[in-house]
């Protein structure tokens, strides 16, 4: 289970819809299993299929994310026009078995928001509970 503060909730999806037609990503951050904070990324790759984090600002919310004593508890990005489940690259990219992968589908009318675990190429769906 993935616990995500409504707020960041929030930001993710108007993260992902001001990011359209492109695919948006980003670091959510926090502690003992709770999100708090959400550090947008800038998609390197311009691209609505794909996308790569801006080098520079990763590191920059890495650090930050340590200096606030917090740890990285997933990672995000948009499917701009297909649904919110793990591409083939999406699993074939996932290289951190301890956290989290969160996508969020545009496809359709609503936002679709579903969590991940990813291991060794296994996909496990992740129950999101919101929080105030």
């Amino acid at each position: 289970m993935l616990r995500i503060s409504q707020q960041v909730l929030d930001g993710i999806i108007d993260h992902a819809r001001n990011g359209l037609p492109e695919e948006v990503c980003g670091y959510l951050a926090g502690t003992d299993g709770e999100v708090t904070r959400q550090f947008r990324l800038t998609n390197m790759d311009h691209s609505n299929e794909h996308f790569s984090f801006d080098p520079a600002e990763q590191f920059q919310a890495v650090r930050e994310v340590r200096k606030a004593g917090l740890q990285i508890l997933a990672n995000y990005h948009s499917h701009p026009e297909s649904p919110a489940r793990p591409s083939v690259e999406d699993i074939r990219l996932a290289y951190d078995p301890e956290i989290s992968y969160v996508i969020v589908s545009m496809a359709a009318e609503l936002p679709d928001v579903k969590s991940f675990l990813i291991r060794k190429g296994e996909v496990e769906k992740e129950e999101i509970v919101a929080f105030e």
